[in-house]
């Protein structure tokens, strides 16, 4: 490059001056016959231009809409469904802890004392109280049910204070009797004063629990003393497969509308049941009424073919935005499943929505161009007159401008392009200088250059600082991991002198470390302990729970306790500093080793499995006691059964049959006990390791969902 003037030919300069002048020339040429012809065509162009920009902006508008709607929708429609979900797996969490809460009471009905009850109490007004109803013609005193029954009162008011969508919480039995919590006993006695009839065994929530013969979900139906609305839930309480009772849970129709909230403007949401009635849906939306019982509409049945899809659809699984005609009107529709209790949510939103931007972007364009329209003609007339004037004029300024601008813009640009260039060689940051600082866009971009790398150092530094703060997590997550597996029995076989039997355990966690654990220990020559448990939750603090329940029982249990006596030690030491209130289910077991005998006794843990040398795989149902850290002064009752040479002992957590495959499908008992069937006459190690097998073979891809944790033990004489 050459510089003449300071101007160097052949660089930036020089081609910016070039530019600039070359442009000038070219427009000064056009602008007098194009001025005529844009006259002229003027109307023209802008008549048609505004036909085909409206439609464009009507279509690409309508596009848009659709494309935001169909996301915001759909998304919309998911997070409800999802809510709704959570908030109906919290009920039916509620009524199987009742269930099975009723069942062990009935089926220890013989060893229990009798509970109190007694008929609403009319000076407990406001306060949430258990009592007693009874069908017509029944002697609620003569019931043989009620004392039992009454075991769970507390239960049914701590599950119905628990939550404000529960209006009711109760028990019916199989006799015509009735235990219930309420805050509002007066409603129960008419104006004399009489207690009103409660026709227990004919309400919609027993007849369907009974029919289904497990959970079961009500239409919207009427509540028989006050005439309030709601969805129930119920389950059969069955004792050595005898109907003894119904327990239930009423979900107020206005605490569930929450889920309705939250839809796209002028839209609604409702909720259908798996028969296709709607059992909720906002007051006054014009389209849809929730109602119950046998005046409820399928909509699947509707007539309206289209919606009846729609309906199935969405029943089925989430739906893609649909547009459905109700009452010759076109709405758009997403779906999506409510899986608890085989429901649906559908947003609802008219299609006048996505059309009311495209009208007023149409209306406010219309405005602006009559206005630019008239302004360009306007200029147009002036310019015509002054061009001639302006033509040399603005040539020389132009020509002056443009070697002082190349100039003032060059030399910054230049030195910037060296001091990028220097920082990328040599990994220099960039730094501002008062040359850069020109007032226009290059001391905007300068600025840009100066902060971006700054901020790509504190980020260097703040980068390297969380990967060794993820470094260090990571050691002491394995490093608790190994801990935690060091004090379970590892070293197989663990006895080697001893030939009486054969033991093998595993312990596989759903997180870098686990709340299950297991133990065995000699307690003496003849008598060897067996412990297997289940932490409540995951993670650190259940693995750090599992610890010292596992310290806690190993040390009673070397004492020489009964199995009972270990296990209510456990608990009073558990209890006494649970603030967190986790628990632990467990099972603790004493084998005397030349008799073959087991004692055990077990705090809410799963039955053993008892795998006979003859060949037959029992799941021995044992008597489970409430789980260790619940309640404090609990009391164990402990079994005995013997094993005989050959016969095998399997011990697991409930991580074993509750492995879930992608389809959310159980492992379950039975094919532990298929599985253990095929295998019952292998050593140990060989049995705990095939089942693991089969469990993967049926999880596949699907994620852990919860600890595995296994013991088998075999006599061999």
């Amino acid at each position: 490059m050459k510089e003449v003037l300071g101007i160097r030919f052949g660089g930036l300069q020089h081609k910016i001056l070039n530019l600039v002048m070359f442009f000038l020339l070219v427009v000064i040429a056009l602008s007098v016959g194009n001025t005529y012809l844009r006259s002229r065509q003027l109307s023209k162009t802008v008549a048609e231009a505004r036909t085909e920009q409206q439609a464009a902006i009507s279509d690409t508008s309508m596009q848009n809409m659709r494309q935001v709607l169909e996301s915001a929708l759909a998304k919309s429609t998911e997070d409800r469904a999802n809510a709704a979900n959570s908030a109906f797996e919290d009920i039916e969490c509620h009524i199987r802890m009742l269930q099975r809460l009723a069942q062990h009471y009935f089926e220890k009905g013989d060893e229990l004392p009798p509970a109190s009850f007694t008929l609403p109490d009319l000076s407990k007004e406001g306060i949430a109280t258990a009592h007693v109803l009874h069908e017509e013609g029944v002697d609620y005193t003569q019931s043989t049910y009620l004392p039992i029954a009454a075991h769970i009162s507390e239960a049914l008011v701590a599950t119905y204070e628990s939550s404000p969508r529960i209006g009711g919480c109760y028990i019916g039995l199989a006799d015509g009797t009735h235990i219930g919590v309420s805050d509002h006993p007066a409603e129960y006695y008419d104006e004399n004063g009489d207690l009103i009839p409660f026709p227990v065994r004919e309400r919609p929530w027993y007849v369907g629990a009974v029919a289904a013969g497990g959970i079961h979900y009500t239409d919207l139906e009427a509540d028989h003393f006050n005439g309030s609305i709601s969805i129930t839930c119920s389950a059969p309480v069955y004792v050595a497969d005898e109907l003894v009772g119904v327990v239930g849970i009423d979900i107020e129709d206005v605490s569930m509308m929450d889920t309705m909230n939250g839809s796209v403007e002028e839209g609604f949401a409702f909720i259908v049941n798996k028969d296709g009635h709607v059992v909720l849906a906002p007051e006054e939306n014009g389209l849809f009424e929730a109602t119950g019982g046998e005046t409820a509409e399928d909509l699947r049945q509707s007539g309206n073919r289209d919606l009846g899809s729609f309906v199935a659809a969405a029943l089925s699984g989430k739906t893609g935005l649909t547009s459905v005609i109700v009452n010759d009107t076109e709405y758009y529709m997403a779906g999506a499943p409510i899986d608890t209790v085989g429901w649906a949510l559908i947003a609802v939103v008219p299609k006048t929505v996505i059309r009311m931007p495209a009208e007023q972007m149409i209306a406010a364009y219309d405005g602006i161009n009559e206005k630019a329209s008239a302004a360009f003609e306007d200029s147009m007339r002036k310019n015509t007159q002054i061009t001639v004037l302006l033509v040399v004029a603005l040539l020389i300024v132009s020509a002056v401008t443009a070697l002082w601008l190349s100039g003032r813009i060059v030399r910054p640009v230049e030195a910037m392009t060296q001091d990028i260039g220097e920082a990328t060689r040599h990994g220099k940051l960039f730094e501002m200088k008062s040359l850069y600082k020109t007032g226009d866009e290059i001391e905007v971009l300068a600025s840009a250059f100066d902060e971006l790398s700054k901020e790509t150092g504190h980020y260097i530094a703040e980068l390297t600082a969380v990967t060794k703060e993820n470094e260090r997590i990571s050691t002491e997550l394995g490093l608790a991991r190994k801990i935690q597996a060091d004090m379970l029995p590892s070293i197989f076989p663990p006895f080697p002198d001893r030939k009486e039997f054969d033991i093998y355990a595993m312990m596989d966690p759903a997180k870098e470390v686990g709340g299950d654990f297991y133990d065995f220990f000699l307690i003496d020559e003849d008598h060897l302990g067996l412990v297997m448990a289940d932490v409540s939750g995951k993670g650190i603090p259940a693995a750090l729970f599992m610890m010292m329940s596992k310290i806690l029982i190993s040390n009673y249990g070397m004492m020489g306790s009964s199995p009972a006596k270990v296990l209510e030690q456990a608990n009073a030491a558990i209890c006494q500093n649970n603030e967190e209130e986790m628990f632990v289910t467990a099972w603790f077991g004493v084998l005397e080793i030349s008799t073959g005998k087991l004692t055990a006794a077990s705090a809410g843990h799963e039955y053993p499995i008892i795998c006979h040398a003859g060949g037959r795989v029992e799941v021995f149902k044992d008597r489970h006691g409430f789980v260790l850290g619940g309640m404090e002064g609990m009391r164990y009752k402990e079994y005995e059964l013997r094993l005989e040479k050959g016969d095998a002992l399997f011990l697991y957590t409930d991580g074993l049959p509750e492995a879930t495959d992608a389809q959310l499908g159980m492992f379950g008992i039975d094919r532990v006990v298929e599985t253990l069937e095929a295998d019952r006459d292998c050593d140990a190690q060989t049995m705990l390791k095939r089942v693991r097998a089969a469990v993967e073979q049926f999880v596949g891809e699907a994620d852990q969902f919860d600890d595995l944790t296994m013991l088998c033990l075999r006599l061999l004489g």
